[in-house]
């Protein structure tokens, strides 16, 4: 009879050290086509509008990553983005799709700015990492809550998350515009739908000065390593990819499906929530519409760039970041309406997305090749 392999803890990360190099090269090379043929279909769009595209591609390029202010501004979108990604990792593992980071983000912003402003008397040290936490719980309570649908109803996790970013987003109108409002607006009778500002003292520590570069970039880059350990080193890590690989084989072998699918929602609504404090104590230093920034949607995209892997969201979200930045550039080098940046935008969404698509079912049948091999051998 001959022996079998047996996907054990130590054999999975003996695989994790061998690299797959076609397979690494197919999660690489089948995203940058998609940015590629994304760019070229708005060379379309842009000629269509007589706009000349080299000028256009060179004021977006050059104005993200030409210079080192843009530079700069590239790694303080790339922030979040990195933040957000990171929870969406979690997700995918786990075979569940986040949506809902935008509302994720908002509750973490709330939840920070509700208590900056509240301690504002007690010392910046004490009062910053608390409400990273505390915005970091708040972002894991709107994951919570989509997860525990899934996890208890089997109610799918798209339809709850995007529900729960419509609450976040009124809760948010109401609060700004009621109790959060600032007090000086009121007295001024503009009536802004802004908070207070928070208190320098409170803000996270700049790397550059005058510029919004903070300290956020570090502690991003460093929970990207963290999640790294945690999905490929740790026991709980190990499950959470077992259930996104095959939660059939998940639940045969004795591991709570239900229970990890809601644990990686509730980890992505964490991260997301700190992407929404680093906007406020280290970005826009108040509450105010927008703060979300569309973080919650582009980070799948820089997600599905970087492989669905922690390391890999690193330059993924410089990357994003800056087209970000060149875009709005670039409507202001060439005249262009602020729709077609968003267009292209769209584009490299859609094709990133089904490179992805693409990258996993080539994936699957690889699989299911080798294991027909192996049997014909047999």
């Amino acid at each position: 009879m001959p022996s079998e392999q047996y996907a054990t803890k130590d054999n999975l990360k003996t695989h994790d050290f061998n690299i797959d190099w076609t397979s690494f090269a197919i999660n690489i090379v089948l995203p940058v086509a998609g940015v590629i043929v994304a760019l070229l279909i708005g060379v379309i769009l842009l000629l269509f509008l007589k706009v000349n595209p080299i000028t256009a591609y060179s004021a977006m390029f050059g104005g993200a990553f030409g210079s080192w202010q843009g530079i700069v501004q590239s790694l303080v979108k790339s922030t979040s983005l990195l933040l957000v990604g990171l929870g969406i990792c979690i997700a995918f593992r786990a075979n569940v799709i986040n949506i809902g980071g935008e509302g994720q983000i908002i509750a973490g912003a709330l939840m920070s700015t509700w208590f900056t402003l509240k301690f504002r008397f007690l010392p910046g040290v004490l009062v910053v990492p608390i409400a990273l936490i505390s915005g970091f719980l708040a972002g894991a309570a709107w994951g919570f809550v989509p997860g525990i649908l899934k996890a208890r109803l089997n109610v799918n996790e798209i339809l709850s998350t995007i529900m729960m970013n419509s609450i976040a987003m009124q809760l948010m109108n109401l609060l700004i515009r009621g109790p959060l409002m600032d007090p000086a607006g009121v007295s001024a009778g503009t009536y802004l739908a802004q908070s207070e500002r928070i208190p320098d003292n409170l803000w996270l520590p700049r790397l550059i000065p005058q510029t919004l570069l903070n300290a956020g970039i570090f502690v991003a880059v460093a929970l990207a390593v963290v999640v790294y350990f945690f999905l490929w080193r740790t026991t709980i890590g190990y499950r959470i990819r077992a259930v996104g690989l095959n939660p059939d084989a998940a639940r045969f072998s004795g591991i709570n499906v239900p229970l990890y699918q809601a644990m990686s929602l509730t980890l992505a609504g964490g991260f997301a929530g700190l992407a929404g404090v680093v906007e406020v104590i280290g970005v826009q230093h108040r509450l105010l519409e927008g703060i979300s920034g569309g973080y919650g949607f582009t980070g799948i995209v820089a997600a599905l760039f970087g492989g669905l892997h922690p390391l890999g969201m690193i330059p993924a979200s410089f990357l994003f970041g800056g087209l970000l930045v060149g875009g709005d550039k670039m409507q202001r080098a060439v005249q262009v309406p602020s729709a077609l940046t968003g267009a292209i935008l769209g584009l490299v969404v859609l094709f990133v997305s089904g490179s992805a698509l693409y990258s996993r079912r080539w994936a699957a049948k690889r699989r299911i090749d080798e294991i027909k091999t192996q049997e014909a051998k047999a």
